[in-house]
């Protein structure tokens, strides 16, 4: 099987060495050059023509998200962003996820003291699942306008359906164009999206600068409301519980589910508990099988469930082993999912 060719960019000469490697390392992957800025990045893409890029989101004296833009315009490809764990990191990170990269790979906080050696399984990960994904060139994504926002405080019901959707690589995108669909009286949802910490507050504060619905990163014990999405922190699963006739939230540490903290496994199963019938489950694009099984309970609990199908996956994993599993009444693509969430909620059960 032919190697992944990578082409590593980062205006450190360290971080250079490093990154290439920590990826060397695994025999599945070749790093074919690397590149301190986005203009010897350029010429070496025309060049070597990778597979894969990973971009430093922070590079003095130059702007990352104006290339990466131009790349994903003109010469789609997959890109795997390297971040540090800096709000402003954050910020840049998510608008380069918007414009199509593929994943984030945080630094350590550790790094010039060798703390890479503990997450080099992680970026090694992180590069092959970038290596099998779908990009697609960067269309009129750059100009989306704020939505108005209209009062809605309705608390969740025991009659109302609860929408729980997890997703994984490429999930990003994909929320975005589901949550920015809705309008701002739909039914409430939460998220379990695999995302770095600090990086999941950001997250939810873009896209609640840009929906019609309130979106925020889930805090623990908070009523559930119509109208509003909470996601799950980055290191810390969510779940749902009942006080009388409302849902509630609930955030916690723990150890990995499914291989994951926060896990879209942890979030379904506590769904199907509390609300069975009353509930839409949706598993979206990402690696792996995080969420088959929970889905699954969500099914055989009377839940509505919907996978996004191969044809609009950035990965098809999750929502593959979902579907294999007999979890998924429907498969559908992502441009009809968000239409689907709001038909099913206003029926009275399943299909």
């Amino acid at each position: 099987m032919a190697r992944i060719r990578v082409l590593v960019v980062d205006d450190s000469a360290l971080m250079r060495q490093i990154l290439s490697s920590i990826l060397s390392s695994d025999p599945g992957i070749e790093v074919v050059g690397t590149a301190p800025d986005p203009l010897v990045a350029r010429e070496k893409i025309k060049a070597l023509n990778p597979d894969v890029m990973t971009l430093d989101v922070e590079m003095p004296g130059m702007d990352g998200i104006a290339f990466l833009e131009k790349v994903m315009t003109l010469r789609p490809m997959p890109v795997v962003m390297v971040s540090s764990l800096t709000e402003r990191g954050a910020e840049v990170t998510m608008r380069a996820m918007e414009l199509g990269a593929v994943d984030v790979f945080c630094k350590p906080g550790d790094a010039a003291a060798g703390g890479f050696a503990a997450h080099a399984q992680e970026l090694i990960d992180k590069v092959k699942a970038a290596s099998v994904s779908r990009v697609k060139a960067l269309v009129g994504k750059g100009g989306i306008k704020p939505q108005a926002k209209l009062a809605v405080t309705q608390i969740y019901k025991s009659s109302d359906r609860l929408v729980a959707i997890g997703s994984s690589t490429g999930g990003v995108e994909a929320l975005r164009d589901i949550i920015l669909a809705l309008p701002p009286d739909a039914p409430p949802i939460v998220i379990t999206q695999h995302i770095p910490p600090r990086f999941s507050a950001s997250f939810a504060e873009r896209l609640d600068g840009l929906a019609a619905v309130r979106v925020k990163e889930a805090a623990d014990n908070e009523r559930i409301l119509a109208g509003h999405v909470y996601i799950a922190p980055g290191d810390r699963h969510l779940t749902v519980k009942r006080s009388g006739a409302q849902l509630m939230t609930h955030t916690f540490d723990g150890p990995l589910t499914s291989g994951h903290k926060p896990s879209v496994d942890v979030l379904f199963h506590s769904v199907a508990e509390v609300c069975g019938s009353a509930s839409v489950g949706v598993i979206l694009t990402g690696m792996g099988r995080d969420g088959a099984e929970g889905l699954l309970a969500m099914h055989k609990a009377g839940a509505d469930t919907l996978g996004e199908d191969e044809s609009s996956c950035v990965v098809y994993g999750m929502p593959k082993a979902a579907f294999e599993l007999g979890a998924v009444d429907r498969e559908l693509p992502l441009s009809r999912i968000a239409d689907e969430i709001l038909k099913l909620c206003r029926s009275d059960g399943r299909h």
